[in-house]
């Protein structure tokens, strides 16, 4: 690797982005496992929700903004602003003392995170070439999906030992670490456009509040309030509204957030719809997971917690090997390996029952992981080399962003269609029932999901003779395994339409770095030849 060039020494660079990375995607399951001590510290029941909503809304939403900045004004300025936005507040957020404090910090660490989040890519993108970022992108993505298998085992091992309150304050000093590489290891300014531009405050301020609506009338539909209410109505009208009025500041802006000329570019449109549907099946399907294994094959609730282990394993082992196979093969071809793997896991999660055995899911979800593997590394290296890299910063936030708006939506739909799946499977089990004392205990539950799977956690706790409760427990496992069945089929529909996204993307590949060189220069020579390091 080279180590010093142009003020740049890659291996410091690369450990400050690793740390950085890993930490920020960590905030994103490290809290679950410590939310019960957190609650019974703080209080705060009725409002526990925001600490995870917060940072979803924050994250989500300053990274388009901050792609956008960082061509204008250098990626390690807003690199080392997000990261002390992201140390400072995990300090504030250790330090809280109630609910609503730890909800408003929780708030401006997204900030920091989602700053970190996208900037980690684009300054890969900046400083390697694109045979370089298949590698480095896939272990990015890799370390990413660790992070996601050590981040409830960390938050329980610090909650049972020391506190909750270093579920937060763990990121202080590895943070400052993470600052110190960077400010060491970069020592100059990647100006990618030579400081040029302007802000486009109009599509700011119609961006945010649109996207504010639509991430909280997606966290509480359903729950806070109906589909068919007022509430509903205002909240996703208001989103709709603001967010066409957007588009059409976009359209004339001198200098937009996000630029909707590049929806013409074949892969750039075609990878983000990708990034969207597989954000849709994935984070939507992956979060029933765990409650399958826990109420349908009755593993124990810290067996469940860790659950998701192989799949992030094998997710991490195919991010690298497809960083690889992208030397050789069209983006085309391994997104469409990849989206056919993942359809193949979704599929076999959808046949697992109540017989099922626990190394089965674990097999199958395997499959499921080695197929997301080899998608989410390649999305952002297509994307990644199509564009100058005075554009990176918006390219590489858009794909961010478009995974993420997935992943929320997904998670809205499929948990619709869960309730609406366990409602009518219910019915048609009360209606099939003969025996009455069957029949009054499966109507006294039959509408209230959360005792149902109470039950199905802890049967014995039901005050029944032996025969009954077996019984009712045998019929609202039947009922639960084939709702998981319905939510991992309706998943499988998302991915299989990936399938043909996947087909269309073109026959692009890595560009060599002459191929590079030349692409860049005839598309956007002047440009291409602005994005230099400066110094501050």
């Amino acid at each position: 690797m080279e180590q010093a060039h142009n003020g740049i020494n890659k291996r410091l660079v690369l450990t400050g982005l690793i740390i950085g990375m890993f930490f920020s995607a960590m905030e994103q399951t490290v809290v679950g496992t410590a939310m019960p001590t957190i609650i019974g510290d703080l209080n705060g029941f009725s409002i526990f929700a925001w600490v995870t909503t917060a940072y979803l809304i924050t994250s989500t939403t300053v990274v388009p903004i901050v792609g956008k900045l960082s061509d204008i004004y250098g990626r390690r300025k807003l690199y080392l602003i997000g990261n002390l936005i992201f140390i400072i507040s995990s300090a504030l957020c250790g330090a809280a003392h109630t609910m609503e404090q730890l909800i408003i910090f929780r708030a401006l660490q997204g900030i920091g995170g989602g700053m970190i989040m996208p900037l980690s890519q684009t300054i890969i993108g900046d400083i390697f070439t694109a045979e370089q970022r298949a590698k480095w992108q896939g272990v990015f993505g890799g370390i990413y999906g660790l992070s996601s298998i050590i981040g409830p085992f960390i938050g329980g091992v610090l909650v049972d030992n020391i506190s909750w309150h270093w579920i937060f304050l763990i990121n202080v000093p590895f943070g400052l670490f993470s600052t110190m590489l960077i400010v060491l290891g970069l020592k100059n300014e990647i100006i990618a456009g030579q400081g040029k531009g302007k802000i486009d405050v109009w599509g700011i301020v119609s961006f945010v509040p649109a996207l504010v609506l639509l991430l909280l009338g997606l966290t509480f539909v359903g729950d806070k309030f109906e589909w068919q209410s007022m509430t509903s109505l205002l909240v996703f009208g208001g989103a709709v509204i603001l967010l066409v009025l957007f588009g059409l500041i976009e359209r004339k802006a001198e200098d937009p957030i996000l630029d909707l000329r590049f929806f013409k570019n074949r892969i750039f449109a075609t990878t983000n719809l990708l990034g969207f549907l597989l954000g849709l099946g994935m984070f939507g399907a992956i979060m029933f997971v765990p409650m399958f294994m826990q109420g349908i094959l009755g593993v124990s609730p810290t067996k469940a917690g860790s659950t998701m282990t192989p799949m992030m394993i094998a997710l991490i082992v195919a991010s690298i090997i497809g960083g690889r196979l992208l030397l050789k093969f069209r983006f085309r071809t391994v997104l469409t390996l990849g989206m056919i793997i993942a359809s193949a896991g979704f599929y076999l999660m959808s046949t697992m029952g109540m017989d099922s055995s626990e190394f089965t899911a674990y097999l199958y979800m395997v499959v499921l992981g080695f197929g997301m593997g080899l998608v989410m590394p390649t999305l952002m290296i297509a994307i990644q080399n199509e564009y100058p890299k005075h554009q990176l910063g918006q390219v590489t936030s858009a794909s961010t962003f478009f995974r993420s708006i997935g992943g929320t939506i997904g998670i809205t739909i499929l948990n619709t269609v869960m309730n609406h799946s366990i409602d009518n499977k219910m019915q048609d089990a009360i209606s099939a029932e003969s025996d009455p004392v069957m029949l009054k205990v499966l109507k006294q539950i039959g509408e209230q999901a959360d005792t149902m799977f109470g039950i199905l956690l802890k049967p014995e706790a039901m005050p029944l003779p032996e025969p009954i409760r077996r019984n009712v427990v045998t019929t609202l496992a039947e009922v639960w395994s084939s709702s998981f069945s319905t939510v991992f089929l309706c998943g499988l529909i998302f991915i299989a339409l990936g399938i043909l996204v996947a087909l269309s993307v073109g026959s692009s590949k890595i560009k060599r770095d002459k191929e590079q060189d030349s692409a860049g220069l005839q598309n956007d020579a002047p440009a291409e030849k602005a994005s230099v390091l400066q110094p501050e």
